[in-house]
């Protein structure tokens, strides 16, 4: 499987990430199984978060499974807190539940507004124990994951951040206009380019059957497009795509991992004609 280095880090991860949300509702032989095919399938990068799941389930499962791997993989992990006593309790927490003594990157999670951002990095704001962690040895590098454009920017603004994971998917970047100002802010700053939504397809519909249910938006399902969705992503220039949080679509996109080849014109074009009818998870404002 390919593999590509994460900005200035140097870290080559492998172009599909495991996401945490793919092991709810597992049982730990189950997750057990699936890290280890994941591993031998040329995985190395696994990212996780506190809110995966009731009583931090994706955490604690991922942990012993991952724990014959630890030194083989990169594995990023994620605080919602955005004040200082609440981040770093919870970076000890994730520790802890994921049976290691250090984070390979370190995220804000999910900033979507301004004033995070900015509380973020206000007097005893989350930033404060993210770098005090880093400079003590508990993460390597620091990063933050956005749903939103201007928090992407402004955050990039305010920290020499390592890494940005952000949605890159075909309907929000062609019909959304979201992703590119990210794109072009971090490559501007050196900061490495990680992916998520490659395979979402548009909101789900009110009362459809939801045979992905962990996952928020309406998966792509058929196979052909799906595939198509995942090369245009990574005919980005990011590192890696975090797979959808299934671990049907899991496998599925890491067969798409090992035989990807960048996107032509012509299913450019294609998909330039599918995002018409769809609407973004995602839009610029």
């Amino acid at each position: 499987m390919e593999r590509r280095t994460l900005g200035r880090t140097g870290q080559t991860l492998s172009i599909i990430g495991l996401g945490g949300v793919a092991l709810l509702g597992l049982e730990q032989p189950e997750v057990n199984a699936l890290v280890a095919e994941a591993v031998d399938r040329g995985v190395n990068y696994f990212d996780v978060a506190p809110s995966y799941g009731a009583d931090q389930e994706a955490e604690k499962k991922l942990g012993p499974a991952l724990r014959p791997y630890r030194q083989r993989v990169f594995l990023a992990c994620k605080t919602a807190r955005r004040d200082r006593n609440g981040a770093e309790e919870e970076l000890r927490r994730s520790l802890s539940h994921l049976q290691t003594d250090y984070f390979d990157l370190y995220q804000l999670h999910a900033i979507t507004t301004l004033e995070e951002v900015e509380a973020c990095f206000g007097p005893n704001g989350a930033m404060e124990a993210i770098v005090a962690a880093q400079r003590a040895g508990l993460i390597r590098y620091i990063g933050f994951s956005a749903h939103s454009v201007e928090a992407a920017l402004l955050a990039m603004d305010r920290f020499d951040f390592d890494s940005a994971l952000f949605p890159v998917n075909f309907v929000t970047y062609l019909q959304g206009h979201f992703g590119p100002q990210i794109i072009a802010r971090a490559e501007e700053k050196g900061v490495g380019r990680l992916a998520l939504k490659a395979m979402a397809r548009t909101h789900w519909a009110e009362g459809a059957p939801r045979p992905y249910p962990h996952c928020w938006y309406e998966p792509i399902s058929d196979p052909e497009l799906a595939e198509l969705a995942f090369r245009f992503t990574l005919s980005q220039p990011v590192t890696a795509a975090v797979a959808p949080g299934d671990p049907r679509l899991f496998r599925m996109g890491v067969t798409f991992a090992e035989r990807f080849r960048p996107l032509t014109s012509e299913e450019h074009r294609r998909l330039e004609e599918e995002a018409k009818s769809l609407q973004p998870i995602f839009r610029a404002a």
